[in-house]
C-alpha cells in the first residue's frame, strides 16, 4: 500500500475548502499517510476553465449559500461562519503557506488550519497581508517575517508556479484532492477518497 502523501489543494476563499480541511489530516492519519497542502488561487483557474465564484452563478448562488451552512452542519463542523466580506483574493496567506512549508510540510499546515479558521470562524479578512501575518504569528510563527513574505518577489514566484503546477496536474477547484494520481474534486468525495485510500482503488 502506498505511503505517498495526498495532494490536498485549497483556496482560502472556499467554504468548501475550510471543511475539508477539518477533515483531511485525519482522513490521511487514519491510513498511515501525510498529507501536501497546496494553496491554489481560484481566480485564476476561473479564467482557465471559464468558471466564477459559486455565489455569482445564477440559480446556484443562493443554493450555495444555504449548501455552506447546511453542510457544515452535516460534517459536525459547528464553528463555520460565512465571512461578511466574501469571497476575497487569496494570494497573502497562500503566499504565508508556501513560506512556512519551507521549514517543513507540518509547518505549511499548521498555518494554512490558522488562516482558515481566522477567515471562516474569526471573520477576519486574510486577504490584507497584515491581518494574515498576525494570524500566523499567533500560530506560533515570525510575523514580521511572514509579513515580509507576502511580498517577496521570490514568494511570488512559488505561488504562481504552484498554481501553474496545480492546472497542469488537471486542478479545477477547491479541495481537489489527488491520492496516488486519481483526483478528487469536492467535499462530497471524502467518502470515495477515505475508501479509495483504504483499499488502493476501485
Amino acid at each position: 500500500m502506498s505511503t505517498a502523501p495526498i495532494e490536498f489543494y485549497f483556496d482560502f476563499s472556499s467554504p468548501y475548502g475550510y471543511m475539508a480541511a477539518q477533515k483531511i489530516d485525519a482522513l490521511a492519519a487514519r491510513h498511515g499517510r501525510t498529507v501536501d497542502w497546496k494553496p491554489i488561487l481560484l481566480g485564476v483557474i476561473f479564467r482557465a476553465t471559464g468558471g466564477m465564484p459559486l455565489p455569482d452563478v445564477p440559480l446556484k448562488g443562493p443554493y450555495s449559500k444555504r449548501d455552506f451552512a447546511r453542510s457544515a452542519r452535516f460534517h459536525g463542523i459547528t464553528d463555520f461562519r460565512m465571512p461578511s466580506v466574501f469571497p476575497i483574493p487569496s494570494q497573502a496567506p497562500s503566499r504565508i503557506v508556501l513560506w512556512a512549508k519551507r521549514t517543513g510540510p507540518a509547518a505549511g499546515a499548521t498555518v494554512a488550519k490558522a488562516l482558515f479558521r481566522a477567515y471562516f470562524v474569526g471573520d477576519r479578512d486574510i486577504s490584507s497581508p497584515d491581518i494574515a501575518a498576525e494570524v500566523a504569528g499567533a500560530a506560533g510563527f515570525d510575523a514580521v517575517a511572514a509579513r515580509a513574505a507576502v511580498d517577496d518577489p521570490a514568494m511570488k514566484d512559488a505561488l504562481r508556479q504552484s498554481v501553474e503546477a496545480a492546472l497542469a496536474a488537471g486542478v479545477f477547484g477547491s479541495p481537489f484532492v489527488v491520492v496516488d494520481g486519481e483526483p478528487f474534486w469536492g467535499l462530497d468525495r471524502f467518502d470515495q477518497i477515505e475508501r479509495w485510500v483504504s483499499t488502493g482503488g476501485f
